[in-house]
């Protein structure tokens, strides 16, 4: 290490151990956090460009980056932390998965979208990414999983193209990362909480849970390289649901919705691909 990636890096850390304890807004614990609210956000601005491109870009469909952003910034306007500028992406990552950066950038793969059946379901997944978000699990995780150094040296790159040594090891600890099981419950029942008062029906993320289960059952999927398997999920979501959700009367499933914003253009984008692969294959 050179002496200015040295003094970087220690003025990082002496930074980070005066930033002290705060508040987690969606348990109302006082944690101990090494970074400002405003590091989280500066560094989700500055490495979700490179998450997006190593998932494979952005789908080229602005009505589902359109519909995903739209069902995503309900969920975002009702959270314990609406101030935060949040961006919903789908990606053309063929997995099924979803992931949340510090500070407010959310990623939901085609593969997963293409499993769903209803805005619910989507709201769902949404919800509990945005739970992640608001918790500031992500920047202790991974702390704890590529260390405080890593981390803090990763912040202060100025230029990420300039140092992609580092940079790389960010986003390959960012694409693995697992939460606590304590974390991910903690984001199910807040990201339940969020598509309720969003309007949506909280049976969405039973049947949420349900697609994931028979995906896992089917083949394995990128999902359960970073979350928990749903089978010991739904019992405490269905109890949550019972015990405080019973009588919130008629919410939003929106299939129909679903099957517009992004069901068809999926099928139609697979179609334009076909036909271009044909095209192509006789070309030859």
């Amino acid at each position: 290490m050179n002496r200015t990636v040295f003094y970087t890096v220690g003025l990082g850390l002496l930074s980070a151990l005066w930033a002290g304890c705060a508040i987690n807004p969606v348990t109302g614990d006082e944690e101990l956090m090494f970074f400002s609210p405003e590091e989280d956000v500066a560094l989700g601005r500055k490495y979700a460009p490179y998450v997006e491109k190593e998932l494979g870009g952005r789908v080229p469909d602005d009505n589902i980056q359109n519909y995903v952003n739209r069902v995503g910034q309900r969920i975002a306007r009702v959270c314990h932390r609406p101030d935060l500028s949040y961006h919903f992406v789908a990606i053309e990552e063929g997995g099924a998965n979803a992931l949340a950066l510090p500070g407010g950038y959310i990623f939901i793969t085609k593969g997963l979208l293409k499993e769903f059946k209803s805005e619910a379901e989507l709201a769902a997944v949404l919800g509990h990414e945005v739970g992640h978000v608001v918790a500031r699990d992500t920047m202790e995780s991974m702390s704890r999983q590529i260390g405080m150094t890593a981390l803090v040296a990763a912040a202060h790159i100025s230029n990420v193209s300039s140092d992609m040594a580092r940079a790389s090891t960010f986003i390959t600890s960012f694409l693995s990362l697992q939460y606590s099981r304590d974390d991910e419950k903690e984001a199910d029942l807040v990201g339940l909480s969020y598509m309720i008062q969003a309007g949506y029906d909280p049976n969405g993320m039973v049947e949420t849970m349900q697609v994931l289960q028979q995906l896992q059952t089917v083949r394995p999927i990128e999902f359960f390289s970073t979350h928990p398997n749903p089978e010991n999920r739904l019992a405490y979501i269905r109890e949550r649901i019972a015990a405080r959700y019973a009588n919130a009367g008629t919410l939003k499933k929106g299939e129909e919705e679903y099957a517009r914003g992004v069901t068809t253009p999926l099928k139609e984008l697979r179609n334009a691909s076909k036909i271009r692969t044909s095209e192509a294959s006789g070309a030859k």
